[in-house]
C-alpha cells in the first residue's frame, strides 16, 4: 500500500485508523508486527514506530505486556481523526532534520570557531560528565553543547534554526513522548559521543566534524529505537514475573 498526504507518520496513522473504522481490525484484535506494517505501507521502521506511539497516545491502540499492539476501540467519530493525530513532528523526523542542519552547521563552525569557543565546549563536556546521575544537568549540558556549536558558525539564522529544532523536543507532544520513553530506558547524552565532535573542531576539520556530528545523531536514532523496544521487553518481563508468582502461589497452596 502506497500512501500520500502530510507528515509520513501521520499518513500511516490515519490509514490505520481508517482500516480500524472499516473493520479490518476489530477492537481487541492484534495489529500486525512492525516489520509487516513497514512492508505494507512502504515506510521505515522509525515511521511505523512514530505512528504506533501517536495511536497509543490517542487511545486507538494499546500495548499488552509485550505481546503486541491491540486495537482498543473503533468509534472515534469521523471529525476527530485528522486533528487528533496531528502531533506535529516525531523524534525520528526531528533527529533527521538535526542530522542535516547540525551536520552542516558544525562543518561551518570548524572553519570559524575561536579558541575561546573551543574552551567553552570543553567546559560544557566537563559539566556533562561531572555527574551522569544528575539527568537534568546532563540534558542541559547537551543542549548548551549543540547551541554553542551553532553559535560558533557566526550565523544568527543557523543558530535560530538549531534552537528551534531543540525547542521541538519539548513542544511537539509526539517528540516529547518519545524522548521521555528514551529517558525511562536510561538513555541520556554521553560525553564519549560528543568528544569526537569537539576533537574535529579543535583540528579545524570540517569534513571530520560533519561526519562526527552525523554519527552522533544517528546514534540518537538507534537509542530511540532501542528504548521503545526495551519498553516492550519490560512489559514482557512483567508478564512473565506475574505468571511465575501466580504459579508459585498455586504450588504453595497445593503443598499446604
Amino acid at each position: 500500500m502506497k500512501i500520500t498526504g502530510n507528515k509520513l507518520y501521520q499518513r500511516v496513522a490515519a490509514s490505520i485508523t481508517e482500516a480500524i473504522e472499516a473493520g479490518r481490525w476489530s477492537p481487541g484484535s492484534r495489529l500486525p508486527g512492525e516489520r509487516d506494517l513497514a512492508e505494507e505501507y512502504k515506510v521505515s521502521r522509525p515511521t511505523i514506530r512514530e505512528a504506533m506511539i501517536a495511536l497509543e497516545m490517542k487511545g486507538w491502540i494499546e500495548a499488552r505486556h509485550g505481546s503486541g499492539l491491540y486495537v482498543t476501540r473503533r468509534d472515534h467519530g469521523s471529525g476527530e481523526r485528522a486533528d487528533a493525530l496531528n502531533f506535529d513532528v516525531g523524534a525520528f523526523d526531528l533527529t533527521e532534520a538535526r542530522i542535516l542542519f547540525e551536520g552542516e552547521a558544525v562543518a561551518l563552525a570548524a572553519v570559524s570557531i575561536t579558541d575561546e569557543q573551543i574552551e567553552e565546549l570543553e567546559a560544557i563536556l566537563h559539566d556533562m560528565g561531572a555527574d551522569d546521575s544528575d539527568e537534568p544537568a546532563v540534558m542541559d549540558a547537551d543542549h548548551r553543547f549543540h547551541l554553542a556549536i551553532a553559535n560558533a558558525t557566526g550565523n544568527a539564522a543557523i543558530r535560530s534554526v538549531v534552537e528551534y529544532l531543540w525547542e521541538l523536543r519539548t513542544k511537539s507532544p509526539l517528540a516529547a513522548n518519545m524522548f521521555a520513553r528514551a529517558k525511562r530506558g536510561g538513555i541520556t547524552p554521553r560525553v564519549e559521543e560528543h568528544r569526537p565532535i569537539l576533537d574535529s573542531l579543535k583540528a579545524r576539520d570540517p569534513h571530520a566534524a560533519r561526519n562526527a556530528m552525523r554519527r552522533h545523531l544517528r546514534g540518537v536514532v538507534d537509542d530511540l529505537l532501542e528504548a521503545t523496544e526495551l519498553e516492550a521487553m519490560e512489559r514482557a518481563r512483567s508478564e512473565i514475573d506475574a505468571r511465575r508468582n501466580s504459579v508459585a502461589q498455586r504450588l504453595r497452596i497445593g503443598s499446604a
